[in-house]
């Protein structure tokens, strides 16, 4: 069996040891240590050194392991089939601090104001009075009031559509039954109430036609009013089987049924003149 001394590890080789002064109460360690070397500082400078340098090593050991971590976790997302792949990252990029991006500063974008809208439509005009049309100038020897008379007649024939021969035919037989003046009749009071341009007593004939309230052709008033008088003897000429064909006076007549049957006839030129000045 080795000697015990043999065992035992050598003293200070390898851990200094703090050297220990035995001072007496009352002395001062200034005087007492003069030139000698401090006691009380200790040999553990090489020490610390040697841990710094250790710190050190862990610190890239550190880094490493990040490198090596961050190159694995882009070989695991390059290899994983049900997630899109993502970039590794770079080792430099573990240490970086995110840093927001300056941003610059903008304006307030201002807000739009409602145009107004603009019509394209053109203003309406300020609406003006048309004037009255002018009278139609006689013609064939007729006053004022008989032109404006025969200018009815024709007016109701062009409503109706009736052609130049039925207005032929209603003016004919206006010249022969009253020289185209509205007459009133004595014989029926009422009539002498409306406007008319003189009175006629031929059983209770009324009108420029001299139409008869007894024989169904209207009332007073409406007998009276030369429009209505026109259309009424408009309606009953176009009952008249081929008033077409027949001659002026003959279609006058078998409208009228007058005593005197031929004397339409003699109005046609007159008639004619007439018609053709107010169309």
């Amino acid at each position: 069996m080795a000697p015990a001394h043999l065992h035992q590890p050598a003293a200070s080789a390898t851990v200094p040891r703090p050297r220990v002064a035995y001072l007496q109460p009352g002395n001062d360690p200034e005087q007492w240590l003069g030139d000698r070397p401090n006691m009380y500082e200790t040999d553990w400078t090489p020490r610390r050194r040697h841990r710094r340098r250790r710190s050190g090593r862990g610190r890239s050991v550190v880094l490493v392991m990040t490198a090596l971590a961050a190159a694995v976790g882009g070989v695991y997302a390059v290899g994983r089939t049900d997630r899109p792949a993502t970039a590794p990252l770079a080792v430099d990029a573990a240490f970086a601090t995110a840093r927001p991006e300056p941003t610059t500063p903008t304006a307030p974008t201002p807000t739009a104001r409602p145009r107004a809208r603009v019509s394209s439509a053109p203003a309406p005009r300020a609406k003006t009075s048309s004037p009255a049309p002018r009278p139609p100038r006689p013609v064939s020897g007729l006053n004022q009031a008989q032109m404006n008379n025969a200018a009815v007649i024709v007016r109701v024939a062009r409503d109706r559509g009736l052609p130049r021969r039925a207005m032929l035919v209603a003016m004919m037989t206006g010249l022969q039954e009253s020289d185209l003046r509205n007459l009133a009749n004595p014989t029926v009071p009422a009539s002498l109430d409306r406007p008319h341009e003189g009175s006629g007593d031929n059983f209770d004939s009324l009108g420029v036609f001299q139409q008869r309230p007894s024989q169904g052709w209207g009332s007073v008033a409406e007998l009276m009013d030369l429009r209505y008088a026109s259309g009424a003897f408009y309606e009953r000429l176009l009952r008249v089987d081929d008033w077409e064909s027949k001659a002026l006076g003959d279609a006058a007549q078998a409208v009228q049924r007058s005593a005197v049957p031929g004397a339409y006839a003699d109005h046609e030129d007159r008639a004619a003149a007439i018609v053709d000045a107010l169309l």
